[in-house]
């Protein structure tokens, strides 16, 4: 099991979400957080990163990482395209959804 990522993010816990640049552009996961569950609900890619899945797929990696690591809470991931990550990545990921939650 992957427990690093080779890329940088930023919790930006003013505007709610975590942030990542490459190549001067900014890529974003908005959340909301409540109570023990964090709901990601936006996942934004600028259109010059739209076709580097490996990037995405690696931010979404480092969000995983750092709320398993950091926040120790569990993930609602509301946004299609992260869900489906999770769907991927359902070995490593599954024990952060809340209880009743199955992707």
């Amino acid at each position: 099991m992957e427990t690093s990522t080779t890329i940088e993010i930023t919790d930006n816990t003013f505007l709610r979400q975590y942030e990542c640049t490459k190549n001067g552009d900014l890529a974003k996961i908005e959340y909301s957080q409540q109570e023990r569950k964090i709901f990601l609900t936006k996942f934004i890619i600028p259109e010059s990163l739209e076709d580097d899945a490996d990037f995405k797929n690696e931010f979404l990696r480092a969000v995983f990482l750092n709320i398993r690591d950091e926040k120790k809470i569990k993930v609602v991931p509301t946004h299609p395209k992260i869900a489906g990550f999770v769907r991927r990545n359902r070995h490593e990921f599954k024990e952060m959804l809340p209880v009743g939650i199955s992707i």
